[in-house]
């Protein structure tokens, strides 16, 4: 099954960026129909001015591309380190750092209006997967 260009793509992506805890620092959603190069400028055009401490990023292989690169060239204190799969390993394997993010997501996926694509609006998404976010971090908070 490919994607025809002239055919509108329903749903949506999320874009978040974690601490390394799991916790989220900022989330982007837009449509579908965005590569991940794309929507990684989108989350880092968001959090210069927020987090002007942060120095390092890991990402997956989706995001090493040109427009990553660029958008990160930006932040001169910031750099971004592709988390790559070993050519000789075969089968599934966790990779180191980006279990981290994944988590995170199935956290999100423990919310009913997470589970699955239910909303018409990015916004209202976004919406949600703020107070998902929020209710990680109180959980994270109650505990200690």
């Amino acid at each position: 099954m490919g994607y025809d260009a002239g055919k509108r793509l329903k749903g949506r992506k999320i874009h978040a960026l974690v601490d390394t805890e799991g916790l989220p620092m900022k989330v982007v959603v837009h449509s579908a129909g965005m590569q991940d190069r794309d929507g990684a400028g989108l989350v880092l055009d968001r959090i210069r001015q927020r987090f002007p401490w942060l120095e390092l990023i890991w990402a997956d292989g989706g995001y090493n591309a040109r427009q990553v690169d660029a958008a990160v060239a930006k932040v001169p204190t910031l750099r971004m380190e592709i988390v790559k799969r070993s050519d000789d390993v075969k089968g599934s394997v966790v990779l180191p750092r980006r279990w981290v993010v994944e988590r995170t997501f199935s956290w999100f996926g423990r919310n009913r209006r997470l589970a699955k694509d239910f909303e018409n609006l990015a916004e209202t998404l976004a919406a949600f997967v703020a107070i998902a976010s929020i209710q990680i971090a109180i959980r994270r908070l109650a505990r200690s």
